[in-house]
């Protein structure tokens, strides 16, 4: 039998086991209309992972052909991720009032055309400049990402849906920097900008044509089950929408504040739960004005009044902040620390993504169901854990130099220091007036990202601080160099290890405020519902 004609037998089998797949993953998200939703969020966050590990991708190639170190290297995704962070408030407030669809497309589209722009940079200043452009249009995925789960799916189950979103970020940081280190390697680090680049495009068509604005309010909630998402549109039409027809100028239909509190108190488990348990919301932070006429100012100043903003703020910046590190410097540092060329390092790396994969996807399950049985402050638990977790697992997976000893505990420690995320984002929207959620996480991610940004620049300088002999590194391509470089890594990443625990070691010590917030969240909506406001939406 000829290779054509095995190929023709087999097509049958793997289109029956494709559609298989796809059915169990439809079957796990409640039905196709979500798997839609899923999906599509999930490939804005797996754009933004590939474009943001690009540069650690290509440093092999990138040090010598610009004439750069790791220091340098690590200012180019420092001052992309800076710029990112003073953008995220203004999109916070677009978010809040513009259609987040539109918006998000638009803003991926943008993210090719800087990824191109930067395969023709001449220099290491220009390159500098791209990265701004791009940093700055990313910034809207954190908002609207975060709003637009959080009206289509109830609260019950946001742990669970964001886990599945996050993955999204994990693989497509492994897709770039396996396609990215790859195309660099064979054609050079321009080249892997622009096959980057090509994902943007489709993703922006696909977003446009594909994911129908929701109302606001959660009146467009897509239920286990359902097959077909109701765009804002419809709700805005529809008999029985009351207060629905209005408009609020900009083309995003207001909802029905009366259906959206009764939706409130009767699916919001996790307000459920802990007015069941008694908890009385802390009258200093419920909003007692209008959350839809509230200023940028007033929003950053009662985002910072809610302690458990707070609390996820800093530990999830000191956990990204290892993690920035990390993708700039992975390549570089698997290849000189395990004596590997980089094409298996790339793999090392796919490997050691599986572990973050499965971190993502039980984290927020594990978090809902203790929630469900009545340990209300879950969520902040198992992210606390994990970061401790996390940095106990990395500790002697750093120290060894057997690829057979390290490898096992860097996939668990992948799987530790993803599993905060998906319940930490459930949890910001938890703690949350609905109205705010677009603006809320822009003042998130504002902050989040400018004490992230400064982790690859200070791994570089940490790295070349501690370069034995103060050898010259700039160019990676040389073996002494790298070895030099290497070791300087290993004493970076051995340190960074101290704020990764210590983000665990705050969120556990602070768990007691995160259901105070919610019932403020929950008391801040009852009374927007009064003066017309949007109520609680999960």
């Amino acid at each position: 039998m000829s290779i054509v004609q095995r190929a023709a037998h087999a097509r049958p089998w793997l289109e029956r086991r494709l559609q298989h797949r796809v059915d169990r993953l439809t079957e796990h998200l409640g039905g196709p209309a979500r798997r839609r939703v899923v999906l599509l969020l999930g490939l804005v966050l797996a754009v933004n992972g590939a474009d943001t590990t690009a540069i650690g991708a290509v440093a092999t190639q990138l040090e010598p052909g610009l004439h750069i170190g790791a220091a340098e290297l690590g200012l180019l995704v420092t001052a992309s991720s800076l710029v990112g962070a003073l953008a995220a408030i203004p999109c916070g407030v677009l978010t809040d009032r513009t259609r987040r669809v539109r918006l998000l497309s638009v803003s991926v589209l943008l993210w090719g055309v800087a990824e191109i722009a930067g395969a023709f940079a001449t220099s290491f200043a220009v390159l500098v400049l791209t990265r701004l452009a791009l940093g700055a249009v990313a910034a809207t995925a954190g908002p609207t990402v975060a709003s637009l789960t959080g009206d289509y799916f109830p609260a019950a189950e946001r742990g669970r849906i964001y886990g599945f979103i996050i993955t999204g970020e994990v693989v497509g940081a492994g897709f770039g920097i396996a396609a990215a280190s790859l195309v660099s390697a064979l054609l050079g680090w321009r080249a892997a900008f622009v096959v980057l680049a090509i994902p943007s495009v489709a993703l922006a068509w696909a977003l446009w044509t594909n994911l129908p604005e929701p109302a606001r309010g959660g009146q467009s909630r897509l239920e286990p089950g359902a097959t077909a998402i109701v765009p804002a549109e419809e709700v805005m039409t529809a008999p029985d929408a009351g207060r629905a027809g209005a408009s609020d100028g900009l083309g995003v239909p207001e909802p029905d504040p009366a259906r959206g509190a009764a939706t409130a108190r009767s699916d919001d488990m996790v307000l459920k739960k802990v007015e069941e348990r008694g908890v009385e919301p802390d009258e200093d932070i419920v909003v007692v004005t209008e959350p839809g006429q509230m200023s940028t100012w007033q929003v950053v100043r009662y985002v910072l009044r809610v302690r458990t903003n707070v609390v996820i703020i800093i530990a999830s910046s000191l956990g990204y902040f290892f993690l920035a590190g990390l993708r700039t410097f992975a390549v570089v540092f698997a290849v000189g620390h395990f004596g590997v060329g980089q094409g298996p390092a790339t793999v090392i790396l796919a490997v050691i993504g599986g572990g973050a994969v499965i971190g993502l996807l039980s984290a927020g399950r594990a978090a809902d169901r203790l929630v469900g049985r009545g340990h209300i402050d879950a969520r902040i638990v198992v992210a606390g854990v994990a970061y401790l977790a996390a940095a106990a697992l990395l500790l002697p997976a750093l120290l060894s130099a057997s690829l057979v000893l390290s490898l096992p505990l860097l996939v668990a420690a992948a799987a530790a220091i993803s599993a905060p995320n998906p319940p930490l984002d459930a949890a910001q929207l938890d703690v949350v007036p609905a109205q705010l959620w677009g603006r809320a996480q822009g003042v998130r991610s504002a902050l989040r990202n400018a004490l992230e940004a400064f982790g690859p620049l200070i791994f570089g300088v940490v790295a070349e601080l501690f370069v034995a002999g103060h050898a010259e590194i700039s160019s990676s391509a040389d073996t002494a160099g790298l070895a030099a470089q290497t070791r300087g890594l290993e004493v970076a990443f051995l340190l960074m290890l101290i704020p990764l625990a210590a983000a665990g070691i705050l969120l556990l010590a602070q768990r007691r405020h995160y259901p105070v917030d919610v019932a403020s969240a929950g008391e801040s909506e009852r009374r927007g519902a009064g003066r017309g406001g949007v109520s609680r939406a999960a």
